[in-house]
């Protein structure tokens, strides 16, 4: 199938050669796609996505000189257009969900399917989150146990200021839907949707979908 439109510009950034070497195959086999540079450190990352104006950023959270999140925060700063996705383990949930409180568009374990790898880069670039049906609800869950009654007040006392359809958008946010399968569910067009959603993360004052899905799981919708 051919490339319609311009490709999605990627950065890679691990400090492992196979996982780097895995991920660009994947990646290139997708020919709305293009790797443009390899990192090997959160530093070179940053310098990377800054030079060659990239679309995504793979981004590990465990490297050398300068990590995942310090990365992270720094591409937010320096490089806002570029769409952050972390690579993790299990072992890393906290920092999962500091990284996605901090503006990341979304994680993948390093174990994950190649077609969902590729559905995660599309759906960053296309100004999506990406949050893993499976692996994202579980990590979301585990860490909201130890600190819920906290969050789920401050939580509430946000959402308090939507009217109740834009509670109905967030919560389906808080699934992970994109636009497009959010209009299906509840009858309403793409379009419209998205403008329910820009218009939660104004009174949100949330940054992306990630941190409004985050907030709607800790409301409770």
């Amino acid at each position: 199938m051919g490339v319609t439109g311009p490709r999605i510009r990627v950065v890679i950034a691990d400090d492992e050669p196979l996982i780097r070497a895995g991920i660009r195959m994947i990646l290139t086999s997708d020919a709305a796609i293009e790797v443009v540079a390899e990192a090997t450190n959160g530093r070179e990352a940053v310098e990377l996505a800054r030079s060659h104006a990239v679309d995504v950023v793979l981004l590990d959270i465990q490297m050398p000189e300068m990590d995942g999140l310090a990365a992270l925060a720094e591409l937010r700063r320096t490089a806002p257009a570029a769409r952050v996705i972390i690579l993790t383990t299990f072992g890393e949930r906290e920092n999962v969900l500091r990284a996605l409180e901090h503006g990341g568009a979304g994680f993948l374990l390093k174990d994950t399917a190649p077609a969902e790898l590729i559905r995660a880069v599309r759906a960053a670039a296309a100004g999506d989150a990406y949050l893993s049906p499976g692996a994202t609800r579980h990590v979301v869950d585990q860490l909201a146990t130890g600190r819920a009654a906290a969050r789920a007040e401050e939580a509430r006392r946000r959402v308090g200021v939507l009217s109740e359809r834009e509670r109905e958008v967030l919560a389906l946010l808080g699934e992970g839907l994109s636009n497009a399968d959010a209009g299906k569910r509840i009858h309403m067009s793409e379009a419209t949707v998205k403008t329910y959603v820009s218009r939660i993360l104004a009174k949100l004052d949330c940054e992306n979908r990630v941190q409004a899905a985050l907030l709607a799981r800790d409301a409770g919708l």
